[in-house]
């Protein structure tokens, strides 16, 4: 039998986590044995096992976790003391030695295939595995050490190491904190500017994608039975692929949803926002001529999209006489988007768990979101179709009525309406 900590009950209903009647007792056994030390945990295993009779030797060392041999030397330390003979005094050392110490290149060899396996070509014979402890106490032992997969695992806890999991970097490694900090101060001080003289803002994005048909939808909800969903999400299987886009009115706290059943390209986006001013900005702000767009970087409203620039001018500038300044939020940064944290995380709530079967389902959900704040969504269908890959050369954009702002210009700019 293996030789446990003194703490560690192996009995089977202990290990396999089963409530029995012995259990307290088990418990407080092993607490007891804590505290003593092995000469007296030896002498204590020795009367219980005796108490116990026939058989008792198993059953303190399942219960216990000492060896049987230390038990049974137990035993015969404690017939000499009913006998009135001394104990043996053990004498004094410094105990084993350490593993390190009986081999002292060790250390190097384990740093040294620890590196093999981080680094390495997918051209060489050399296989990646998981540097499990046995993976490396079966590796040393081809080099002449001869060692257990639990001193290995004692030797990385002394060298530093320790299972970890991956660190996200919020910034990423090519971000700029201090132009990423100047943009989002600018950005508040836009918003500050339109909110106070009564302006329309407004932030807009694209939400993930969703397949129309019986799929998994993440998430779960209150049912008798669980619905029963397509084994495999297959796209070929879906009725169309729903391409959500929102606006969302930061001072009247109101959601606008546009799904497409095309692509996400700049003209989708642009359409989007018209659709919104026509049926609901225009109303809302009668008499207003000028317009905050709070964007993503990227995507069809993406700070360096030509299309996306071209269309404002097209379909929003020109034909409502609207002056329209965009400030884009700086890469990796697109979760401080206010219809992302506003809007888009209450539809992915309301539909949590439910299969979005067909589109007048989706609609349905998305116009049955509110919160306690107030929100309200309107959702619309947009048919047409989009094609990618619209063209818009320097000199459509050179001809645009717009000016970049001082601060961040690739981010920060205002289009007015042609002269």
């Amino acid at each position: 039998m293996p030789v446990s900590r003194p703490d560690q009950c192996c009995c089977p209903e202990c290990l396999q986590g089963i409530d029995h009647p012995d259990g307290n007792y088990h418990r407080e056994m092993r607490a007891f044995l804590a505290t003593l030390s092995h000469e007296q945990r030896r002498l204590f295993a020795a009367v219980e096992s005796n108490r116990l009779g026939r058989g008792g030797v198993g059953r303190v060392s399942e219960i216990t976790g000492l060896c049987p041999h230390t038990i049974a030397s137990g035993r015969r330390h404690l017939t000499d003391l009913l006998e009135g003979r001394p104990l043996k005094q053990r004498k004094p050392g410094p105990g084993r030695k350490r593993t390190e110490q009986k081999y002292p290149e060790i250390s190097a060899a384990l740093e040294e295939m620890l590196n093999d396996e981080i680094a390495g070509s997918p051209e060489d014979d050399a296989m990646w595995v998981r540097s499990s402890c046995r993976k490396l106490a079966e590796q040393l032992k081809e080099k002449g050490f001869s060692l257990s997969y639990r001193t290995v695992w004692l030797m990385l806890r002394r060298m530093g190491f320790s299972m970890k999991t991956h660190i996200r970097n919020r910034r990423g490694a090519n971000r700029d904190p201090v132009r990423r900090d100047e943009q989002f101060r600018y950005i508040a001080s836009q918003r500050g500017e339109f909110s106070q003289a009564g302006l329309p803002v407004i932030s807009v994005d694209t939400k993930k994608k969703e397949l129309i048909g019986n799929f998994r939808n993440p998430g779960k909800t209150w049912c008798r039975r669980p619905r029963e969903v397509n084994e495999h999400d297959y796209a070929s299987q879906a009725e169309c692929l729903a391409v959500p886009f929102g606006v969302y009115d930061v001072a009247k706290n109101t959601g606008y949803v546009v799904v497409g059943i095309s692509h996400n390209t700049s003209e989708f986006a642009v359409n989007s926002i018209a659709k919104w001013w026509e049926d609901q900005g225009r109303i809302v702000y009668s008499g207003m001529s000028q317009l905050l767009i709070l964007a993503d970087g990227g995507g069809g409203n993406g700070s360096r999209s030509k299309a996306w620039r071209w269309n404002l001018q097209e379909k929003i500038c020109d034909p409502y006489r609207l002056t329209v300044t965009v400030c884009h939020y700086p890469p990796g940064c697109s979760k401080w988007n206010p219809v992302e944290h506003r809007l888009f995380s209450q539809i992915t709530n309301n539909w949590a768990g439910k299969p979005l079967r067909s589109l007048a389902i989706m609609l349905g959900y998305i116009r049955g979101t509110t919160t306690r704040t107030g929100l309200t969504v309107k959702a619309v269908l947009d048919e047409e179709i989009y094609p990618k890959g619209q063209k818009v050369s320097w000199k459509d954009v050179d001809a645009l009525n717009m000016t970049p702002h001082e601060v961040c210009p690739e981010w920060n700019y205002t289009i007015r309406p042609s002269r």
